[in-house]
């Protein structure tokens, strides 16, 4: 790697109190005027928050990846959509622009970092990258959740890349996971400052990418990065599909996620938000311990993974079922 190793093993903690003192500083009184997020009826916070904290957040990580000597596709790719991502948030760009830079991205990384795939295989993971890069904005809607996902998800990949002796991209995931509990440290009901699309975009991107560089230099299995952010892979994919299935814009705002439904259910903020972090480790410490077992216990693994999400699911329909109907009586 770049840096010297001594130093090297220094770059997450370095992130962490960048990403830590970049926040403080632009929710102090000489900080930046940051644009505000109001409110609505399909909001779940109740006043005015600041947002673009993302932008500590994704600083402190690319510059910590740019350290360590991460990808340069990555590197850059994330970096261009943290940009066209905080022109959004400041001013508000067309759908259309937004789609079309997040498929750029995905093209532009697969090109570079999987050049000799076949063209269905590259089909599909072009597909995959964009999904993934939006679902992370789609589940940004919580206090603490998308910060607590970066961190636990980030995690495990620094885990798993340790484990398979990358020893770069190990220590680049516990940057970016070290620079997600800094921000959730002020993103924790209740939230001084939300993320934006600015931290969304690019760490929905580099969910996707990293995943697949570890699939690609055989760290681990295809389905390791799916189980690891199936929280949110699981929830924004089967909401997005019933959405689309009664007719309505699946691009417009909405409160009828899994965690949304929790929240409005009586659990509020802080008891989703914990109950999902269960999850999200549960999810890590299994795909790791199944990520090197025997290909029938991976199967096993993810078939019951799928259970699991299912019963899951049909438990919380059940209970909005019955909250509507009290609501009506």
């Amino acid at each position: 790697m770049p840096l010297a190793a001594p130093y090297a093993y220094l770059v997450p903690l370095a992130a962490a109190m960048i990403a830590y003192a970049l926040i403080a500083w632009m929710l102090g009184p000489h900080g930046v005027a940051l644009p505000l997020d109001n409110p609505n009826e399909r909001s779940l916070h109740v006043a005015p928050v600041p947002r673009t904290g993302g932008l500590a957040l994704m600083a402190a990580a690319l510059a910590a990846g740019a350290v360590l000597g991460a990808s340069l596709a990555t590197l850059g790719c994330a970096l261009a959509l943290a940009i066209v991502s905080f022109i959004d948030d400041r001013g508000g760009l067309p759908a259309s622009v937004r789609f079309l830079a997040h498929g750029i991205a995905a093209a532009v990384w697969l090109a570079i970092a999987l050049p000799g795939a076949p063209l269905w295989t590259l089909a599909l993971l072009f597909l995959a990258i964009v999904w993934v890069t939006n679902l992370y904005n789609f589940m940004d809607g919580m206090d603490g959740l998308a910060g607590g996902m970066a961190a636990f998800g980030f995690g495990a990949y620094a885990a798993a890349f340790w484990l398979a002796g990358d020893t770069v991209n190990a220590l680049f995931s516990a940057s970016i996971a070290g620079a997600a509990l800094a921000y959730l440290w002020f993103n924790f009901h209740p939230a001084r400052i939300f993320m934006g699309d600015v931290g969304s975009i690019p760490l929905g991107f580099l969910a996707a990418v990293v995943g697949l560089e570890g699939w690609r230099d055989g760290a681990w299995p295809i389905w390791f990065p799916v189980a690891v952010f199936s929280p949110f892979i699981f929830d924004a994919t089967v909401t997005l599909l019933r959405r689309a299935a009664r007719g309505e814009r699946v691009w417009e705002a909405h409160r009828t996620h899994y965690y949304q439904r929790l929240v409005q259910l009586g659990w509020g903020h802080r008891n989703t938000a914990l109950a999902e972090y269960g999850l999200m480790v549960a999810c890590a410490v299994v795909a790791l311990a199944a990520s090197r077992a025997p290909l029938a216990v991976q199967v096993a693994v993810c078939v019951g993974g799928a259970v699991v999400y299912v019963a899951l699911a049909l438990a919380v329909d059940g209970a909005w079922r019955r909250h509507l109907e009290r609501a009506r009586q």
